[in-house]
């Protein structure tokens, strides 16, 4: 045809010669991506060849991953709730207590503390008056220490180990409560000692399930408490009931059982966050006058805040983190050996294999290729294996210490991208060797 035609000929082969080039390129292409998907599908079906051996080798790196993967998990989801349950001081609080939030560290320092002389109603009393003018809300609380106190009502009786205390009609606003049902104490209850007393909905749950408890008297410690409002509910923060309480006045709680050993907590709001450092300073002088401590004594009282409680959790948390990346680091090196081992017994295992397909056609780089993506995808099967037990089971702990649950999706693409570092850099060696293999020597390897 193209003999009898020179015109449709010399026609074509211009178009071919302008052609050439990029039918030449599509062509490279197409068998570049065809070479990859085999080599892929030979990677993964060598892999499949051993199931045991593979899976006990990713084993290794699924026990780094889950060891950090499950604690930031677990101390993530924490964060949060202990976030909202450590913060049961209202907006712009600070508190004065005896001891410090951490309870006092060592045994000696703890020593320290329980040697300081008792915050006493009366020194409490004379800081509120100091810091009038200064703060409108200064809550005085106190709690019973035994943690036996149990509501008693017509032969009902509440839960034992109730949170039962002496407060000033400021709780609500300090502590972040709020009154659903009645009243709240009032200044003349404070200072009359009166024998009333607001309580939870546990109680009010376990000691009137068909009546109302306004009005109704209640024994607590063999003492009695006339009910004059229900707190409204608030749940279970970091695995504690919050609805377990009862609180009585100030005065009537030192009455019942005495001010000999008892500490009162001085929670401090500042009008606004702009003074709230203002206030802080203001505040530890106004305490230091009511403690009657020269300017040469140390402060004998502790201050903290929301924050401090936070940060407190916090420096918990990283000790816990630094912990699991250590661990993690040492299963994920051990890991990573044992990848690099069970790679090089492959490479010996198909010495004879490589040579054949390297006298076929195949090059240095596809073997390469072929090695690298199992190891790689040995430690990527076990990089998402220890993500998913880690987040399950450190959402486990979550859900035991009711906080919420969390998928941490930083750490998780951090832990992929480690395992994918693990697998080229522990698999570059193997993969390098079987590479360079000579072929006519590879295929003479028995």
């Amino acid at each position: 045809m193209f003999i009898g035609d020179p015109t449709q000929a010399s026609r074509l082969a211009v178009q071919a010669q302008y052609d050439k080039p990029g039918l030449y390129s599509k062509i490279e292409n197409r068998k570049s991506k065809m070479n990859f998907r085999e080599i892929l599908r030979m990677a993964l079906g060598s892999l499949g060849v051993n199931k045991l051996r593979s899976f006990l080798t990713m084993s290794g790196i699924t026990i780094g991953v889950f060891s950090v993967i499950g604690v930031m998990t677990a101390v993530s989801a924490l964060r949060g709730s202990i976030e909202t349950g450590l913060s049961f001081l209202g907006s712009n609080m600070f508190q004065f207590a005896k001891f410090p939030v951490n309870g006092g560290g060592d045994e000696g320092q703890r020593r320290r503390y329980v040697l300081r002389r008792d915050i006493t109603l009366a020194q409490a009393t004379r800081y509120q008056r100091l810091m009038e003018g200064v703060a409108d809300v200064v809550c005085l609380k106190i709690f019973d220490r035994n943690g036996i106190a149990q509501a008693v009502y017509g032969g009902r009786k509440s839960t034992p180990g109730l949170t039962f205390g002496g407060t000033n009609e400021h709780f609500l606003t300090a502590n972040q409560f709020t009154v659903d049902v009645g009243r709240n104490f009032t200044a003349e209850d404070i200072e009359l000692a009166r024998p009333v007393i607001l309580i939870g909905r546990s109680i009010v749950e376990k000691l009137f399930p068909a009546e109302n408890p306004l009005g109704k008297v209640i024994k607590i410690r063999e003492r009695t408490y006339t009910v004059i409002g229900l707190f409204a509910e608030k749940g279970t923060q970091f695995g504690q009931n919050q609805d377990d309480i009862a609180m009585v006045p100030i005065t009537r709680f030192l009455n019942d059982f005495g001010s000999e050993r008892q500490t009162v907590n001085i929670a401090t709001q500042a009008a606004s966050q702009m003074i709230y450092n203002e206030t802080i300073e203001k505040a530890i002088t106004a305490m230091r006058i009511a403690r009657e401590l020269k300017p040469e004594d140390e402060n004998d009282f502790e201050l903290y805040s929301n924050d401090s409680l936070i940060s407190a959790f916090a420096q918990v948390a990283d000790v816990i983190a630094a912990g699991s990346f250590v661990i993690s680091g040492i299963a994920l090196l051990a890991a990573g050996v044992g990848i690099m081992n069970i790679m090089l017994v492959s490479v010996t295992e198909r010495t004879k294999e490589i040579g054949i397909r390297k006298s076929i056609g195949a090059r240095k780089k596809n073997i390469l290729t072929q090695f690298l993506i199992e190891a790689v995808a040995i430690s990527l099967a076990g990089g998402v294996m220890g993500i998913l037990f880690g987040i399950g089971v450190g959402n486990l702990v979550a859900v035991m210490l009711k906080a919420a649950l969390v998928f941490p999706w930083d750490w998780a693409a951090i832990g992929l991208l480690v395992c994918s570092g693990i697998g080229v850099g522990f698999g570059f060696y193997p993969a390098w060797k079987a590479a360079s293999l000579d072929p006519i020597e590879a295929l003479r390897y028995e």
